[in-house]
Order: structure tokens, then C-alpha cells, then sequence
């Protein structure tokens, strides 16, 4: 049969008659300060992110939550002083509910340099819990623990 086993661009893999879900992992800095937290709007984006990214090839979260760092905010992360704060999923904005799901692990520590947007982010601002509205939803899970953990401000 012609075209048998052919996934046709543009629909979403399905088992049983369900969606499979695509994962998309990432990574990402928690920089808290004065109950504020650090976020980046990338270039030709209106939404901000915590900042971070996506592994390369074989990366680990480390190796990735450096790169990523130094790439965006033009500092240098410690890695002896990264720690494993949560891991947060939730639908990707623009998709269908369940077709693709962002999975964050989020991580802290400290980090030398001046912070200030790279060639990828257009912006930066310090969120408190009352900008949750303007991060995507796996963001705002987080948003919701470190509010609730008392270490957002509400506003």
C-alpha cells in the first residue's frame, strides 16, 4: 500500500484513538530576588519566560542550564552551587490540550557576572506573583509554589 506507516505532516501521532503527547524538555534558572523572580522575553516574542531552554544532543540538565545561561543573560552559572528546585508540566500554549507538553525542571544557584539580555532575549523584568498572568502555564506552575513556599511576593 502506497504511503503505509507514513506520518503526514502537520497531524499528531495517535494510539487507540488518543493523542500521543510530543514531550519537549527544558530547563530553567530560578533567580529570586527581594521575592522577585527573574524572567526574559526572547527577541520577536510578547511573552516572558524563566529563563533556560532546551538540551543539545547528549546534554545533561547541567551542562544545558549553563549554556543556556551564559547564551541568554551573558552570566556565568556555578555549577557547584546548582541545586534541583521542582520539575513542572503542563499543555504548550497554541496546542491542542494534550497534544504537546512542556516539562521544566527548574534548578537554582549562584552565578558570576552582570546580568543583562544576550542576542536571543530582547528583555528582562522581575516578576512577582501578580505578572503570573504573563508567563506561559508551566511557568505559572512554578509561579504557584514559590508564592505559596513564600518566596514570591503577591505583588
Amino acid at each position: 500500500m502506497p504511503g503505509a506507516g507514513k506520518v503526514c505532516p502537520g497531524h499528531v501521532p495517535r494510539e487507540w484513538g488518543k493523542i500521543v503527547p510530543v514531550l519537549i524538555e527544558t530547563v530553567a534558572w530560578v533567580h529570586l530576588e527581594n521575592g522577585r523572580i527573574l524572567c526574559a522575553r526572547p527577541r520577536g516574542k510578547d511573552i516572558f519566560y524563566v529563563p533556560g531552554g532546551k538540551r543539545e544532543g547528549a546534554e545533561s540538565d547541567l551542562q544545558a542550564l549553563l549554556r543556556e545561561i551564559t547564551e541568554e543573560l551573558a552570566v556565568a552559572l556555578l555549577p557547584e552551587t546548582v541545586r534541583h528546585l521542582g520539575t513542572y508540566e503542563a499543555d504548550q500554549p497554541g496546542s491542542h490540550p494534550g497534544a504537546a507538553v512542556v516539562r521544566m525542571s527548574c534548578y537554582t544557584g549562584g552565578y558570576c557576572g552582570t546580568l543583562a539580555p544576550s542576542s536571543e532575549i530582547e528583555e528582562l523584568a522581575w516578576y512577582t506573583y501578580a505578572d503570573r498572568h504573563r508567563v506561559p502555564p508551566v511557568d505559572q506552575l512554578l509561579f504557584d509554589d514559590l508564592q505559596a513556599a513564600g518566596r514570591l511576593r503577591a505583588g
